[in-house]
């Protein structure tokens, strides 16, 4: 038995994956059965490391997912639109798809998994997290038996490009982000990554998957690393911990807690040894414990490697079902959940801070700021003045884990004091 594969997008990506399919050797037996047999492009001359017949190119993409001898779409064209109308009309045409955009099924999962449930077809995507790093099937069978707490990630490999290089030079964000522009490590516009847009986006899909409910995009929290300054990287190191973009679910009571934020890291943990453009996903359950998958995080290789395994697993499973007339969903690998996961309020958040002041250099301005913590219950790790500058000081402070609410409640109070010039910096610690 023989599927037909159209690909939408001959980019990276879609190369990669080309290259995989029409190169079967040494690769999974199951390779033989599929064809790679529309191909959609934006141009038909552009040269391309993979050589597709002309016969088998279009720049209709739309003939594609209404091709009647098409079993399974590959969407790897990006973006919202067209991508999310073109993975329903081949829905709609009972095709199977599978896609590495993780800003559509953030955005339209609920829409896109109502249509493929109705259609009794498959909707795959691995690659939309994690580049080539296991972790939603994972999620979906290795772990199904387990009781999932909490996933802390590094799932953007141009932050953590950024804040490595930052960390290794002592060098400022602009100056690191500029060098990463011209050496392709960071787009053109590196809003999506360096404003932690692109790591919610994943982190409300492994979020849906790990607590069994959807996610709506907007409740995942966000802050980015601009502001990540090389003098809080310091004063981080000197305490112990390396600062690292993380995106973090964790059940907090009936409720799930997301967010995606600059975190000082402690060295001693493993992700505080991710470095470069590479990912890991730390994820924490009973009765697994704690298991952590690492590896490259983009690219046209590990990418294209992730939406193999998903075309893969649809084959298997067609071969499978063979010429039944009724479609047989394997719940294993489809996404079924239909409820919504109620979202924790950030002010009931319980971590630890680090905060930087800057403040007049006078008597009692340390013991007023210990005074605006202990009003509002918030209990202090340390609290040093750590230099003095003519007439300003640097004063660095960490908590204990408190409720954020009460933090933020302090943090106002102490602001107020004319005592206090500014925060120049506010972090959580995990």
């Amino acid at each position: 038995m023989g599927f037909k594969v159209g690909l939408l997008g001959l980019g990276t990506v879609g190369a990669g994956v080309a290259q995989i399919l029409l190169d079967a050797t040494g690769r999974s037996p199951l390779l033989q059965s599929l064809e790679l047999y529309r191909v959609g492009a934006r141009s038909l001359d552009k040269p391309r490391p993979v050589e597709i017949p002309r016969e088998q190119l279009t720049t209709d993409l739309q003939s594609i997912v209404t091709d009647p001898n098409v079993d399974i779409v590959v969407e790897v064209i990006g973006g919202l639109e067209p991508a999310r109308s073109l993975m329903l009309e081949a829905i709609r045409h009972r095709k199977h798809v599978v896609t590495a955009n993780k800003a559509a099924i953030a955005r339209f999962g609920p829409e896109l998994f109502d249509a493929a449930k109705q259609a009794g077809v498959y909707l795959m995507l691995e690659a939309a997290v994690g580049g080539g790093i296991p972790i939603i099937q994972p999620l979906k069978q290795s772990l199904g038996g387990d009781r999932l707490n909490g996933i802390t990630g590094i799932i953007n490999g141009t932050t953590n490009y950024i804040l490595s290089r930052m960390t290794a030079e002592g060098a400022d964000f602009g100056d690191v982000l500029a060098d990463a522009q011209r050496l392709g490590y960071a787009e053109a516009d590196p809003t999506a990554d360096v404003d932690g847009l692109d790591a919610a986006d994943k982190i409300a899909i492994l979020a849906s998957l790990a607590f069994g409910g959807r996610i709506k995009r907007e409740a995942v929290h966000t802050e980015g690393i601009r502001n990540i300054t090389a003098t809080d990287i310091t004063y981080a190191d000197k305490l112990g911990f390396a600062i690292k973009l993380l995106a973090i679910a964790r059940r907090q009571g009936p409720a799930v807690s997301l967010r995606v934020h600059p975190t000082l890291v402690p060295h001693s943990h493993p992700l505080a040894r991710v470095d470069g453009a590479f990912n890991a996903i730390f994820v924490e359950g009973q009765p697994i414990g704690q298991v952590m998958f690492f590896g490259p995080g983009a690219g046209s290789g590990p990418t294209a490697s992730a939406v193999v395994s998903d075309v893969l697993n649809v084959a298997a499973a067609m071969q499978a079902m063979g010429e039944r007339a009724t479609p047989v969903i394997n719940p294993m690998l489809a996404c079924s959940h239909s409820d919504f996961c109620p979202i924790a309020s950030l002010d009931d958040l319980e971590t630890r801070f680090y905060v930087r002041f800057l403040t007049s250099d006078r008597p009692g301005t340390i013991g007023h700021i210990g005074s605006c913590f202990g009003n509002r219950l918030v209990s202090l790790e340390s609290l040093v003045q750590t230099e003095v500058n003519g007439d300003e000081a640097q004063v660095v402070v960490v908590t204990h884990a408190v409720r954020e609410g009460d933090f933020r409640a302090a943090l106002a109070d102490i602001h107020a004091s004319d005592a206090i010039r500014s925060v120049a910096s506010v972090l959580r610690v995990i």
